[in-house]
């Protein structure tokens, strides 16, 4: 593990873009298409409530209302999920770039991650800002999935898996380092059916822009200030 993360995430510089609120977001929750992915620039959407996503050429800046969230005691862990959560290791931070590689495999549908995004997401991690949840079977990379932590909040931003059930031991994972080290607030942003069977709900997004405002403004979650291998789940 990194300086930055041992240490806890270096300040980037300020950004050169400010961003409209959150609650000027037109039916599809577009706040505002252009400016960059800087550090800086990154921190200060999600400190506002927005997360960028490509829109054509350029970036789209997104707040949808409802917003989801996976509530930390909601977690639905099956029976056959618990069993999986054995089978495999599970790490941080020790491949970031592989697991938003594995995130950006264009053989996935409505994949969205360019090489800008990944670029911008490891200058975010090397700062100490984005982190990976990995799991592993055999020395193997096998799923994962990666966000950015502010104060107790953690925006998940994607997710994959080459084996059954990976990336969700890699949120179960999750779900049990935030829920022992101060994490509060788990922002998935546009529900799925997937992440619905998981527990996932929606709130609206002045609910939401409550919830994140507590949130960073709350101490970082320990976890992510040291390198550690995650126990299974009993």
């Amino acid at each position: 593990m990194s300086t930055a993360h041992r240490r806890g995430p270096i300040e980037p510089a300020a950004s050169r873009w400010s961003f409209p609120p959150a609650t000027s977001a037109d039916e599809n929750g577009l706040v505002g298409a252009g400016a960059d992915l800087e550090p800086g620039t990154l921190l200060n959407g999600y400190r506002t409530g927005l997360f960028p996503m490509p829109l054509g050429r350029t970036i789209g800046w997104w707040s949808p209302d409802p917003r989801a969230i996976l509530p930390l005691t909601q977690l639905h862990v099956s029976r056959s999920l618990r069993r999986s959560c054995h089978r495999f290791e599970v790490r941080m931070n020790t491949a970031f770039k592989d697991v938003v590689a594995g995130c950006a495999d264009p053989s996935r549908p409505n994949g969205w991650i360019d090489d800008n995004v990944a670029d911008a997401y490891t200058h975010l991690h090397a700062l100490g800002w984005a982190h990976s949840i990995e799991t592993w079977f055999d020395g193997e990379l096998v799923g994962g999935l990666y966000g950015v932590a502010i104060g107790s909040l953690f925006a998940g931003e994607s997710m994959f898996h080459r084996e059954t059930d990976a990336s969700k031991v890699a949120l179960v994972a999750l779900v049990d380092a935030m829920k022992a080290t101060g994490g509060a607030l788990l922002d998935v942003q546009w529900m799925t059916p997937h992440l619905r069977s998981l527990g996932a709900i929606e709130v609206e997004r002045t609910e939401y822009l409550q919830m994140l405002d507590v949130a960073i403004g709350q101490p970082l979650a320990s976890v992510w200030r040291q390198p550690m291998t995650f126990a299974a789940r009993k």
